[in-house]
């Protein structure tokens, strides 16, 4: 049992050497909250895969319903290779960000590096993924689509797409500790997301320039429409470089990549990270009180 010391001037040291020893607690957490999700189910584990498949079969019918190709790929395998990172990230935002207040017993009671409390949700989340990686496989083999050599880089995009779930979870997780409210923003934010994203769209299609057909914009000066870039705009998101990474991996084909999107995706997950764990660390210390 590692002895807890507490010495003035070495929070910091001795708090990133507590996650290491805290690492079992790390482990608990996440396989009681994995256990807790499909506890009395009916389908159990299943969940994990019920609804990734029934979001592609939706998103799939609106893509011939409106003549809406990807021309990346068989439709149904164009749109669960961005299925696949966004649930991650969606589900990964949502349970993060309320891990705090449904451990506020363990948090007021104990002492412990609180960090471990969104990062084993994240965890649980991942476990989430692997499941519906599996059905991606076999969709694959159902298409007999063998994925290209860019299937190497897939855990690159894998580490991005944790990186920013954890970016955000953090955030959400300590400003939902001091404001409520944000139990009611996050659903929405993932629901509007799923249409932000490119889950049934191609970043391919999006102008390098604005087009003539957006009259509306042409209000701004020449000097502005010739800078304003909407596609390197929109991939600012950094779900949309890793989505186009996801797709770019396991069906090849079309699906290139915008390498100055993915230049912003790499960035915006950096800083995600990094002001996460500062506005955390931040406020990590009243979180006893005010839960």
């Amino acid at each position: 049992m590692p002895k807890l010391i507490i010495e003035a001037g070495r929070t910091e040291r001795q708090y990133w050497r507590d996650l290491w020893r805290y690492r079992e607690l790390f482990a608990f957490l996440a396989w009681r909250d994995l256990l807790i999700r499909y506890k009395q189910t009916a389908v159990g584990v299943a969940w994990a895969l019920l609804r990734p498949a029934l979001t592609m079969l939706v998103l799939t019918l609106v893509m011939f319903m409106t003549d809406s190709s990807g021309d990346g790929g068989p439709r149904p395998l164009f749109v669960f290779c961005a299925i696949l990172p966004w649930q991650f990230f969606s589900t990964a935002m949502s349970e993060s960000g309320t891990s705090l207040i449904t451990n506020s017993n363990l948090i007021s009671k104990v002492y412990f590096p609180r960090l471990v409390v969104p990062a084993s949700s994240v965890i649980t989340s991942f476990v989430d993924f692997l499941i519906a990686f599996a059905f991606m496989v076999l969709l694959m083999a159902v298409y007999r689509f063998l994925p290209p050599i860019n299937v190497l880089a897939l855990p690159i995009f894998m580490l991005l797409t944790f990186g920013a779930s954890f970016g955000v979870g953090l955030w959400i997780a300590a400003l939902m500790v001091k404001y409520r409210d944000f139990r009611f923003v996050v659903p929405f934010v993932v629901q509007f997301g799923l249409y932000v994203a490119p889950v049934f769209a191609w970043t391919k299609r999006i102008p390098d320039k604005i087009p003539n057909k957006w009259p509306w914009l042409h209000v701004l000066s020449p000097a502005v429409l010739d800078w304003v870039n909407p596609k390197f705009l929109y991939s600012l998101n950094p779900v949309v470089g890793i989505i186009d990474g996801f797709r770019w991996c396991l069906l090849g084909g079309r699906n290139e990549l915008y390498w100055p999107g993915q230049i912003a995706s790499l960035i915006g997950v950096v800083v995600l990270i990094v002001t996460g764990l500062w506005y955390f660390r931040k406020t990590e210390r009243s979180f006893a009180d005010i839960i």
